[in-house]
């Protein structure tokens, strides 16, 4: 204790700088903006198909005719950029999850009307297969339901080229296929998509907290009893993880995502402390969900929402996905 380079009780009472609010303000390390926020949209065809998620207690499908108005609503209140994931109906997946690459496709005509509608908007296109498959895999699978790594890249080339050319800002994969970021990057620039931000999902993980999403699309049925654990990571490591980031940087990411967020703090910031790159967090469906319900609970929602946000900062996140973006930028905005 005597070679502590500061003073001790009572000459030094730490509690003087939380007493009052507008220090508190002044000596914050860590802050949350709504400029650190992304929002995830579950885009579905048309009302028919726009009903509440039960396992996402406040969140809906919204339909291609209700996406212009809420995107105004969205851009006003100042969050930077929309992650866009599509329903679509289970009669057109096919094994091979062809309507990921139809220029006519959901995704592309939704890109096509918030680019023409409000611009300023950054928009983030998944690319991945688990939407568009019958089966509720990433990815091509052989006959006796394997997925194929090197099948599949050339499937998410041709839905990347799709999106690049409906306008979308930031692709993103989150289908762990190893290698497909350079096969991607290389196709963008051959096509002369160079200004195409690639986010790669890089450590994504086998998680158990991705169950409501899934059956917000409804890959969930399709997907069964099969799980994604012989591509995506094992929670049970770490190190892997970086190994992954480097990976993905040296074919061409321009970002990188830890996903899912509060269990994996710890892999954000390992992240952002070796690479120094633009990092992202995903607030996943099951943590959504389990936070809505502890905050219905207690009656101290906002409270846990932005607390676990700021968590996400404080780690090193540059932007958190939230499906409480919405509400957290309303809030943000009245303090």
């Amino acid at each position: 204790m005597q070679n502590l380079p500061f003073r001790r009780f009572p000459n030094t009472r730490l509690r003087r700088l939380r007493t009052r609010p507008f220090a508190r303000v002044l000596t914050a390390e860590t802050t949350l903006s709504v400029r650190d926020l992304i929002l995830p949209l579950f885009i579905c065809e048309n009302e028919e198909t726009q009903r509440d998620i039960p396992a996402m207690p406040g969140i809906r499908r919204v339909p291609l005719n209700a996406l212009t108005q809420l995107a105004k609503q969205i851009n006003r209140l100042g969050i930077p950029a929309l992650a866009l994931f599509p329903v679509i109906a289970p009669a057109i997946k096919t094994p091979y999850g062809l309507e990921a690459r139809n220029p006519d496709g959901l995704i592309p005509r939704a890109v096509r009307q918030l680019k023409k509608t409000v611009p300023a908007l950054g928009l983030i296109t998944d690319l991945a297969l688990d939407p568009y498959t019958s089966h509720g895999h990433d990815g091509v699978t052989d006959a006796r339901g394997t997925v194929l790594n090197d099948g599949t890249l050339a499937l998410l080339r041709d839905q990347a080229l799709c999106l690049a050319e409906a306008g979308s800002d930031i692709l993103a994969p989150s289908d762990m296929m190893d290698g497909r970021i350079g096969f991607i990057r290389a196709a963008l620039e051959a096509a002369g998509f160079t200004d195409t931000l690639l986010l790669s999902y890089a450590a994504k993980y086998a998680s158990a907290f991705y169950g409501p999403f899934r059956s917000a699309l409804g890959s969930r049925a399709n997907l069964g009893t099969r799980d994604k654990r012989g591509y995506q990571m094992d929670p049970a490591n770490s190190d892997e993880a970086l190994h992954e980031v480097a990976m993905d940087l040296n074919e061409g990411a321009d970002m990188v995502m830890v996903k899912p967020g509060l269990g994996y703090l710890d892999i954000v910031h390992r992240v952002k402390t070796q690479f120094g790159v633009p990092t992202l967090a995903y607030q996943v469906s099951g943590e959504y969900a389990m936070l809505k319900l502890a905050g219905q609970a207690n009656n101290n929602e906002a409270e846990l929402f932005l607390e676990t946000l700021l968590a996400f900062k404080r780690a090193g996140a540059d932007a958190i996905l939230s499906y409480y973006a919405l509400t957290a930028a309303r809030l943000l905005g009245s303090v």
